[in-house]
């Protein structure tokens, strides 16, 4: 079984997901884009001042990259990669944002 075989709806959506994903990502990587971080935008200003903003931004960046890359390996390669890959990439997310939250909370802090 393919991931194809397993996908039920427009392919189209899934694109428009990667495409968000990708500017989103850019705009994280370029140390900007503090307002995509959930939590940082709605903190004070005195929980603002414990961060070094661009590195949070990049730190986050660079988990949304793994996961951009990670939907586009999936949506290019539908009719090559087994079924178990959707399954791989739920794990992959799950240890994804447990790594950026441990990095955000430990490097990220000034």
């Amino acid at each position: 079984m393919k991931l194809r075989d397993i996908s039920n709806g427009p392919e189209w959506i899934i694109w428009i997901v990667f495409i968000i994903f990708a500017i989103v990502t850019i705009v994280l990587l370029t140390g900007r884009g503090a307002n995509f971080i959930a939590g940082y935008n709605t903190s004070s200003e005195e929980e603002k001042n414990k961060y070094d903003t661009k590195k949070l931004c990049r730190v986050v960046g660079l988990g949304m990259l793994v996961l951009t890359v990670f939907i586009f390996i999936m949506l290019i390669g539908q009719d090559i990669l087994p079924a178990v890959t959707a399954n791989i990439f739920a794990g992959v997310t799950a240890l994804d944002c447990v790594i950026i939250m441990i990095l955000s909370n430990t490097i990220c802090k000034k």
